[in-house]
């Protein structure tokens, strides 16, 4: 049977904006993803649609890194291009988890591999997710899945707990990110969100969170997949993109 979270989970869920879900993924689905993202970055796998986005320092010529894979900050769009991250975002216990959160009705919003190589990976500074995504009601909801042991050395989830309860925040844009304004948060109450390869973390689009830079000598790889109901509305411009459906109705006027 598909994973459930408990009552107890579902009420933690709400009342923080999060919950961490150990096991949601065997280790040898968690190998296969490995191999298959290593050979993207580092193995010359075509890209095709997928597309990288590149450390910052290392565009500038700040930082130097032994290979070009070790410089690469996010992957978008694995899921929709790739057959083994399509399974993982289809994944009957991440989904069935969604399923209570969202409803029966889903669609994915976006997909993201968050890199953060040894001694590279830079921080992603305080922010909530919903701000960036042009989506009514402010309400989706992402597993932040880790492919490696996310730990406080290596850049583990950070979240001010409670905080998705206060709405949206406002946003500035600064260095390389674009983050809460600092007048409109304490860093100090942030509480970290450690999980093993395989686990996750599942969050509301308005949780403020945070990676501390990668100080370790371990790599911190984890993909977002962020989810809304098929009953959500687009308000950007023009018409609604076409989202990856990835289970039951889509409505007139609604998200595609």
């Amino acid at each position: 049977m598909p994973m459930q979270l408990t009552p107890e989970q579902l009420e933690v869920y709400h009342r923080q904006g999060y919950v961490v879900v150990e096991d949601l993924v065997s280790s040898v689905e968690v190998e296969a993803l490995h191999n298959r993202l290593r050979e993207y970055t580092h193995d010359g796998r075509p890209l095709g649609s997928i597309r990288v986005q590149i450390e910052p320092r290392v565009q500038r010529g700040e930082l130097e890194v032994n290979h070009p894979g070790d410089a690469i900050r996010k992957v978008d769009s694995l899921v929709e291009g790739d057959d083994l991250f399509r399974k993982l975002g289809l994944n009957e216990n991440i989904v069935g988890i969604i399923s209570q959160i969202l409803g029966p009705d889903i669609k994915m919003f976006r997909n993201a591999l968050l890199m953060k190589a040894p001694e590279v990976g830079s921080q992603k500074g305080w922010h909530q997710d919903s701000p960036y995504w042009p989506i009514q009601p402010m309400n989706l909801c992402s597993c932040w899945f880790a492919l490696d042991d996310a730990t406080a050395e290596n850049g583990c989830l950070a979240a001010l707990s409670g905080w998705h309860k206060k709405g949206a925040l406002p946003h500035v844009s600064v260095t390389d990110d674009f983050v809460i304004d600092e007048q409109y948060y304490d860093s100090s109450a942030g509480v970290i969100a450690p999980v093993k390869a395989g686990g996750g973390v599942f969050f509301h689009s308005l949780l403020p969170h945070y990676t501390a830079p990668n100080r370790s000598d371990k790599w911190r790889r984890a993909i977002a997949l962020s989810y809304m109901s098929s009953k959500s509305q687009y308000t950007g411009k023009g018409k609604s993109p076409q989202y990856f459906h990835v289970k039951g109705e889509t409505y007139p006027g609604c998200v595609r």
